[in-house]
């Protein structure tokens, strides 16, 4: 059974379907429900949001990946984000005065509300999923919701615009996250996820932590810092590197870092959604390092 941060409709319901798994399916009420449905058993794997191009990160995301039983991401998926505005059937924009939705989603249609509806005042709440959800009931306060045209379409509600996302590129990024299990094979086109702790705060922290990746030439794709919860001024950092743990580059920089590390979480190497591929810069491949240790051994032996 695979789990995902519900309710049924939302936009991570919309890239669980989009990965074609033939298995039956569990939303839960929110991030952390879902990943301690995967640590205690209750499903095989879940999905949730980790990262939007437009709001960055999903802090209830990371943070529960950093702490509490290890979990490993087995793949990613990357959706499109597109909101719509739906109502009750024989409601018309101009009757619009109160509007639902999920924080992010409001903060992707501010613009287009201020311009389109002046007068309306939204509420940000729950899902969007459950925004359509409250204005399909005829009792309800509000007059529309901004969600996805799944949503909308799953509790009778009718489109009065569609692609009102204030950026037309936005995209959302979502993980599958399991139990932890020995990494697949590389693909060629991976990331490498990792949560690194520090022993203590102090100038260079973060330099320290980049410089271990760039002296391997391993590209780093996302690094975010995430308060520690123990006393103002300490951060964890959050990092998705380019590569594979079985390439020797990834491989060196993280045992370096848990070598002066207080603490290193591997979260898992797993496959690109987009499928991009980033060649090793010239001297970082596995065949170098190779070539560089059988050097050593002429000195040595």
């Amino acid at each position: 059974m695979l789990g995902y941060f519900g309710p049924q409709g939302t936009f991570t319901h919309q890239a669980l379907l989009s990965l074609q798994i033939d298995e039956e399916e569990r939303p839960f009420p929110s991030v952390g429900a879902t990943l301690e449905a995967v640590r205690s058993g209750i499903v095989r794997a879940g999905l949730v949001p980790i990262e939007n191009s437009v709001e960055g990160g999903v802090s209830a995301t990371i943070d529960n990946l950093a702490e509490g039983e290890p979990l490993q991401i087995m793949a990613e998926v990357l959706l499109p984000v597109s909101f719509g505005m739906y109502a009750r059937p024989g409601t018309t924009l101009a009757d619009i005065r109160k509007i639902i939705t999920h924080p992010h989603a409001a903060a992707q249609v501010r613009g287009w509300v201020a311009e389109n509806l002046p007068e309306a005042a939204m509420t940000e709440q729950g899902s969007t999923a459950a925004a359509a959800a409250e204005v399909s009931h005829p009792e309800s306060p509000y007059d529309a919701a901004i969600c996805a045209q799944v949503a909308g379409e799953l509790y009778g509600l009718v489109p009065l615009a569609i692609d009102i996302a204030d950026n037309a590129d936005a995209v959302t990024r979502f993980i599958l996250v399991s139990r932890p299990f020995p990494p697949s094979a590389p693909t060629g086109h991976d990331k490498t996820s990792v949560v690194v702790h520090h022993h203590a705060d102090h100038s260079g922290t973060l330099m320290e932590t980049l410089q271990q990746f760039a002296l391997r030439g391993v590209n780093l794709c996302r690094i975010e810092s995430r308060p520690e919860k123990d006393k103002m001024g300490n951060y964890y950092f959050s990092i998705d590197a380019l590569g594979h743990i079985h390439e020797r580059r990834i491989r060196e920089a993280l045992t370096s870092l848990h070598r002066t590390c207080r603490e290193v979480t591997f979260l898992g190497s797993y496959p690109r959604a987009d499928k991009v591929v980033q060649p090793a810069e010239a001297g970082t491949t596995d065949t170098d390092f190779e070539r560089a240790d059988r050097w050593l051994e002429t000195i040595l032996y």
